[in-house]
């Protein structure tokens, strides 16, 4: 008998990938959607790369305690990847830090009600170095909340520590898979989202000057294998870096793409004083000044070790991505 999976959040461009490796892999999959009004178009992106026969829905939001009771019935593992992820500064950052921690709390709680074996939390490097400077990594690291790391960091590294408290009992597993910036192609139409939203300026020629950024980068679809590999592996009580070890400038990026055709890709570097000029006035721009000249390399040995990652190379995710987006 097949173990029954639960994903969270499976409409977002993160969780149809999840969706569609449990379903290959031969789990039962249930999915939560905030309204069931997106059953039918996640289904049908999903089934473009996977089998639907053994995959159902169930509404429940993050926001609301309705809906997840229901949601775990006969769940062995849950897979929890719903998250909001905006580099933007929101106006409060309770929209933002609320779904994230309540949200996790809400379905950690739901979990042990339910007698869950194992949660695999989506969490992210931000929870681990965001301000620090310069240097390499490893999953021992958190970002200080109480420094200007900014609200999405915050969001994740809180939620992040409020589910290592509720598993401190003893009664649930918990692995935590923290992806560096996640790039690759959407299932279906372009889904919304930050990096989406990215690569669709680089390719259309709207951004004209690429910022001095550098980031872990890693593959939708290797995101997606990690959090499936983690339902089985010998992994509790374990976070695991899913990024490139070497930060890969935004800069490098754009060149792969021109390479490739995407001629609109900048070709230019903005000066660190425009981004902070900026700053003063585009909550996004001030948003990247933190990040300006920093290199941050992490030790993701773990993460090859024990969840067996085999990465896609960053030059076939950025190209490939850019295709699903210029359409």
């Amino acid at each position: 008998m097949s173990k029954k999976v639960l994903v969270t959040g499976i409409s977002g461009y993160l969780g149809q990938w999840v969706a569609a490796e449990a379903l290959k892999q031969g789990y039962d999959v249930v999915g939560t959607v905030r309204s069931l009004r997106k059953v039918d178009t996640t289904k049908a992106a999903i089934a473009a790369v996977a089998p639907v026969d053994q995959l159902t829905f169930v509404e429940a939001d993050l926001l609301t305690d309705g809906g997840w009771d229901a949601a775990m019935s006969g769940v062995d593992v849950v897979l929890h990847v719903a998250s909001p992820f905006f580099i933007k500064e929101p106006k409060n950052e309770s929209e933002m830090i609320g779904p994230a921690v309540g949200g996790t709390t809400r379905v950690l709680n739901a979990a042990k009600r339910a007698g869950v074996q194992r949660v695999v939390l989506t969490s992210s490097i931000v929870s681990m170095t965001s301000g620090k400077p310069s240097g390499t990594y490893d999953t021992s690291a958190w970002s200080d909340v109480t420094a200007n790391i900014g609200t999405y960091a915050k969001s994740k590294t809180l939620a992040e520590r409020a589910a290592w408290d509720l598993v401190k009992d003893g009664s649930l597993e918990l692995v935590v898979i923290c992806p560096g910036f996640i790039l690759g192609p959407s299932l279906g139409a372009p889904a919304d989202g930050q990096s989406v939203s990215m690569m669709r300026d680089i390719v259309g020629g709207k951004m004209p000057a690429v910022p001095d950024v550098a980031m872990g980068m890693i593959d939708v679809r290797d995101v997606a294998r990690l959090e499936v590999a983690a339902i089985t592996a010998d992994a509790a009580g374990q976070r695991f870096i899913a990024a490139s070890a070497e930060p890969i400038p935004l800069a490098q990026l754009a060149s792969v793409l021109r390479n490739a055709g995407y001629k609109k890709a900048p070709s230019l570097k903005a000066p660190n004083f425009a981004i902070k000029l900026m700053g003063m006035f585009d909550s996004e721009a001030k948003s990247l000044v933190p990040q300006l000249g920093v290199r941050i390399a992490y030790d993701n040995h773990a993460t090859f070790d024990v969840l067996g990652w085999q990465p896609t190379p960053l030059e076939t995710t950025f190209v490939e991505m850019a295709a699903t987006v210029a359409k």
